[in-house]
């Protein structure tokens, strides 16, 4: 059964694009912060989903972004995700730590669900068990 294992409240900034001839990028920069039972904290920076939309109206999505918080142990950590459209159709995030409490998370299997929210999405990262 999936675990939710973190949700991050994304407050975006103004979108960047660009129309090309053969697909339409857009660049959104974003702030936020994060929350769950394993990790609290804060986006270091500007976070960036950059969405790509063909001209056949195929759309892809890639967020990249990295956390600056405490784990669960109350260690201070960093986490970097990678949220991207993957071929089952499912946002499919990727993370990075040096929390060694966290650590688990480098070889785990998520999906994230995105919603909108006043000024912004929320995204909720599951891990699959």
């Amino acid at each position: 059964m999936p675990e939710l294992i973190l949700t991050i409240n994304v407050r975006c900034l103004e979108p960047m694009s660009v129309a090309g001839h053969t697909q339409n990028i857009v660049m959104v920069p974003f702030t936020g912060d994060a929350s769950g039972d394993y990790f609290s904290g804060t986006v270091t920076g500007t976070g960036t989903d950059t969405q790509k939309t063909a001209k056949n109206g195929e759309c892809t999505l890639s967020a990249r972004y990295m956390l600056s918080g405490k784990d669960m142990s109350g260690a201070d950590c960093k986490i970097f995700i990678e949220n991207e459209t993957r071929a089952d159709g499912k946002l499919r995030p990727m993370i990075v730590t040096d929390s060694e409490a966290l650590a688990f998370l480098e070889t785990s299997e998520f999906y994230s669900e995105i919603e909108p929210s006043d000024g912004g999405v929320t995204v909720r990262i599951f891990i699959e068990r």
